[in-house]
């Protein structure tokens, strides 16, 4: 069938990342060139990263950083990606005066990491697909709603099949994606006589694979609980009973010599969504421990760590944690808008008490502006052809691989980077099917292969913990330009 990590990637192995300082201000500082030698428009080329969350986490965090602009270029191996990184951009640009910041981080972590997610969430889901369905067939209307996103590489096959996916996440039935019966039928494919002891599976490689890979921060019960539905963000109290068509793909199985197209739930089952924004934190208190016990969980990490990323892109200044003294200044989903001021009382209560009855929806979408920031996704696997391509000649200067793409990096790559190019590669280090020892061979052999291309390894690295390895490569040195 398929492994613990799936066929298709839903969500990043390794936290999301600021690639502007990972790339660029982190190499400047090391050999000692100034800002000033850094071109006013950044190209990043983003190979498999599975999620848009570091773009998201480089874009929010441009106040940090000299003024460029940035042109994200994204290449990944399936279009259900897409769909997803179009949908997560859309919540990532929700207005105040549709979605408050407490109610846009619930939706973003439930779509992205929940197998089952609320009426409310489907609702806007069908919705949305709506709008992003005019997105893929008008790029006139793809410029007035969401002008950072160019989709006028990919191929007319391809943007096809992404209006097909809108269509089918929009259909009001729950019965075209039964994603419990997917996720148990590849458990116990996958686990074997060992299902009926499934607990205790789930007990030992939180503590063997997880917790020792340096993810303790995430609780035993919280993975746990997602391992054995899916479920994994569940900060609104609520009902999670509605299946999440995004996270739908198909995939082709051989039987008695035919090929038979099946629909299922193909993702990760091991690792989980939580490793993507709910292990690192600028947030240290997130991290204190009682007992030897941390006192917050995962979820809390990751709900700080989106909230952060949507208030920095609105406010261009850093997001600080609220004390039970200070207020967070964007309300909540429970605190009414002006709009709503004219609900009666019990209206009012019966919304809060629920925290199922907003309609952000209703409204019409007209999204965050975002200036300077583009993001071209590009024809799937394309990462090969690319190289044949004349106006992508030495056009990086930063180019990201996640660990599953990695295998592309071959010596004539450098023939799209830039002069000077960063080039930060994912590590395995949750992998969580892998040994230690092959996580560390991995590292070897990343590293053996960036310097194949005339790279430079930056060093010191830790094969163990460290979860990026970051290379530098200058074409008046290296000996494979």
């Amino acid at each position: 069938m398929t492994d613990g990590f799936g066929s298709i990637t839903w969500w990043g192995f390794s936290p999301a990342l600021d690639l502007q300082q990972k790339g660029i201000s982190d190499q400047l500082e090391k050999l000692k060139i100034s800002q000033d030698a850094c071109p006013d428009e950044l190209k990043i080329l983003v190979v498999g990263a599975g999620d848009v969350r570091h773009l998201l986490k480089t874009i929010s965090s441009t106040w940090r950083h000299p003024k460029r602009k940035l042109h994200f270029y994204v290449i990944e191996s399936a279009l259900e990606v897409y769909a997803r990184d179009m949908l997560l951009l859309n919540i990532t640009l929700e207005p105040q005066n549709r979605m408050g910041l407490q109610e846009k981080t619930e939706l973003f972590l439930e779509i992205f990491g929940n197998t089952y997610i609320r009426q409310q969430s489907c609702e806007y889901v069908e919705k949305m697909s709506t709008e992003l369905i005019k997105m893929v067939t008008d790029f006139d209307y793809l410029e007035k709603r969401m002008n950072m996103v160019d989709l006028s590489q990919l191929k007319f096959k391809e943007r096809d099949f992404l209006e097909g996916i809108f269509k089918f996440w929009r259909n009001p039935d729950k019965s075209v994606f039964d994603i419990a019966k997917s996720w148990d039928l590849r458990e116990r494919n996958r686990l074997g006589v060992r299902y009926d002891s499934k607990k205790n599976v789930y007990d030992w490689d939180y503590h063997m694979k997880l917790a020792e890979a340096g993810a303790d921060i995430i609780h035993k019960t919280e993975y746990s609980n997602w391992r054995d539905s899916g479920i994994a963000f569940t900060i609104r109290e609520g009902t999670y009973d509605i299946p999440n068509k995004t996270l739908a793909s198909g995939m082709i199985f051989k039987q008695e010599g035919e090929r038979h197209a099946r629909r299922g739930y193909w993702g990760d089952m091991i690792v989980s969504p939580f490793i993507t924004f709910g292990i690192e934190s600028d947030e240290k208190s997130f991290f204190k421990k009682t007992n030897e016990l941390y006192t917050k969980t995962s979820e809390n990490v990751s709900e700080f760590n989106v909230t952060s990323i949507f208030y920095e892109l609105v406010h261009k200044e850093k997001y600080i944690l609220p004390t039970t003294e200070s207020k967070p200044e964007e309300p909540k989903l429970q605190e009414i808008t002006e709009e709503d001021e004219e609900e009666t009382e019990e209206e009012v209560t019966s919304s809060v008490t629920n925290g199922d009855k907003s309609r952000p929806a209703d409204n019409q979408y007209d999204p965050i502006p975002v200036e300077n920031v583009k993001i071209t996704f590009l024809p799937l696997n394309y990462i090969e052809d690319i190289k044949k391509k004349s106006k992508y000649n030495k056009l990086f200067h930063l180019v990201f691989f996640s660990n599953s793409m990695v295998h592309h990096l071959k010596p004539d790559i450098t023939s799209i980077f830039a002069d000077q190019c960063t080039l930060i590669l994912e590590t395995a280090r949750f992998m969580l099917e892998l040994k230690t020892e092959q996580t560390e061979e991995f590292v070897d052999k990343i590293c053996g292969m960036a310097e194949s291309a005339g790279c430079k390894v930056m060093k010191p690295y830790n094969k163990k913990k460290d979860n990026f390895i970051t290379c530098f490569y200058n074409r008046s040195t290296s000996t494979s330009s």
